[in-house]
């Protein structure tokens, strides 16, 4: 039987929060197609991939995703989420989270399997419902937000 991760073992996700250096970031809603939190607004992040470094394999994410080179301009420190499965497991993720510079010419939804829209946010103006990583990563690291001046 395989392990399921973040189910039978605790899984380590590399999340990323795109901006365009003029205080707005990119979300994406996630579709019908994904794992869990359907229908929610996200940054974006994946699973660490075994071999890669956490810089590594959050760049590829983003081009995954965003179809774009980021740059990394700050890794956050991790936290620790707790949530359910679509089938209501209870999951257990360490999720390392990053600031990352991209071109906002240069974005597409490179997923539309997984991204149903993709949107850009000031943090004073949200979408919603929002991942339960994003509200945990920005009420975390909220002063460290302000400090970089993304309010």
């Amino acid at each position: 039987m395989k392990m399921k991760t973040g189910v039978d073992c605790i899984g380590i996700s590399t999340s990323f929060y795109c901006h365009d250096g003029k205080g707005n970031f990119l979300f994406h809603r996630r579709s019908n197609n994904c794992r869990d939190e359907v229908g929610v607004w996200d940054c974006g992040g994946g699973q660490l991939e075994y071999g890669l470094s956490l810089e590594t394999n959050v760049l590829k994410e983003v081009r995954e995703e965003y179809g774009c080179v980021g740059k990394v301009e700050k890794q956050l420190p991790a936290i620790t989420l707790f949530r359910k499965n679509k089938e209501g497991q209870n999951t257990h993720w360490i999720v390392v989270p990053f600031i990352i510079r991209v071109e906002r010419s240069e974005v597409k939804n490179n997923d539309p399997e997984k991204i149903e829209k993709i949107e850009w946010h000031s943090l004073n103006n949200l979408p919603h419902p929002l991942h339960p990583g994003f509200i945990k990563t920005i009420e975390t690291h909220r002063s460290l937000f302000h400090s970089l001046n993304y309010y």
